[in-house]
């Protein structure tokens, strides 16, 4: 599962150089200017609009994917809570994404996620990051939805999930899971729209854990009513007797 993530960064020229590489970036930046809010701790159940990097460029969509053949505002606030994550070993599958996934992929950049670990019926918050990269990449699945009565267009996203490897077990130990995170060789892969559904399903795996870091963060973070969004939400806090 990915619900929660963090997302500080907001200078439009890191995006650039980051993933101009693999996409337009530059072009399309603008997109981006004055619109990024910092984001130390952010639920996807807000539906946050997030930067998102497709294969022609960078853009804001809301996290919780919309599939075009919704029929009215009802249902497509209904389904957008339903559609964070995508789950990787039956998102060829699903009505809502089978779509999406054959050649609307995208990328969402983000500094951290957060997952919890369970020990004897207590929740202990961790902050996962990369060592190789302060921005790395969630492989998602986009769509644009239309509000026939309104004509208000949405674009949407939503994160795909994988099984969980042995760091990420022993976090999220309940469910198992874990965000796909793409090796930086992949991302310009997983962007491109002509990919073959084998190509693309063996993208689709556990990140390797020797690339990922994981400390714990203050209880705080527990609480859905709280304000999470500040920068000491990111401060390892170490609980005695936790291995």
């Amino acid at each position: 599962m990915c619900f929660n993530i963090a997302i500080p960064t907001t200078d439009i020229n890191t995006y650039a150089t980051r993933y101009n590489k693999i996409s337009p970036v530059s072009a399309s930046i603008n997109n981006l200017k004055d619109k990024l809010t910092p984001y130390y701790f952010v639920s996807g159940f807000s539906h946050p609009s997030l930067a998102v990097v497709k294969h022609d460029g960078i853009f804001l969509c809301n996290w919780g994917l919309i599939p075009f053949w919704i029929k009215d505002k009802a249902a497509a606030n209904d389904i957008k809570t339903k559609t964070l994550n995508a789950v990787g070993e039956t998102v060829f599958e699903k009505p809502s994404f089978r779509k999406s996934i054959v050649s609307l992929r995208c990328l969402i950049p983000v500094n951290a996620f957060f997952e919890w670990r369970d020990v004897n019926k207590v929740k202990y918050p961790y902050c996962i990051t990369s060592k190789e990269n302060e921005l790395f990449s969630l492989g998602c699945i986009y769509d644009t939805w239309t509000d026939d009565t309104t004509g208000e267009i949405l674009n949407t996203f939503s994160i795909l999930t994988t099984e969980a490897n042995p760091l990420m077990e022993k976090i999220h130990n309940l469910k198992k899971r874990m965000p796909l995170i793409l090796n930086v060789e992949d991302e310009a892969k997983w962007l491109d729209p002509t990919l073959s559904k084998d190509d693309i399903q063996r993208l689709i795996k556990p990140f390797d854990e020797k690339l990922m870091s994981a400390y714990t963060i203050s209880r705080n973070a527990n609480s859905s009513k709280a304000d999470r969004n500040h920068q000491e939400i990111l401060e390892p806090v170490v609980y005695q007797g936790l291995d």
